[in-house]
């Protein structure tokens, strides 16, 4: 997974956690996103996805 990538995953993951804090999702919508936000953090921090790896996308620059 590129760098850029594995920043956007963490943000968004953040972002859904703080938008639970303050309310402004509850019920079915905050555990969906949370469970969301909990597998782009995990690949976010591992630096892989698994969805990814089984479709055969990279977001890696390619080597030159």
């Amino acid at each position: 997974m590129h760098s850029a990538d594995r920043v956007i995953r963490i943000v968004l993951a953040l972002v859904i956690g703080a938008l639970y804090v303050t309310g402004q999702i509850s019920g079915a919508a905050a555990l969906i996103l949370g469970l969301i936000a909990l597998i782009f953090l995990v690949t976010g921090f591992v630096g892989t996805c698994p969805l990814y790896r089984a479709l055969g996308i990279s977001t890696r620059k390619a080597a030159t």
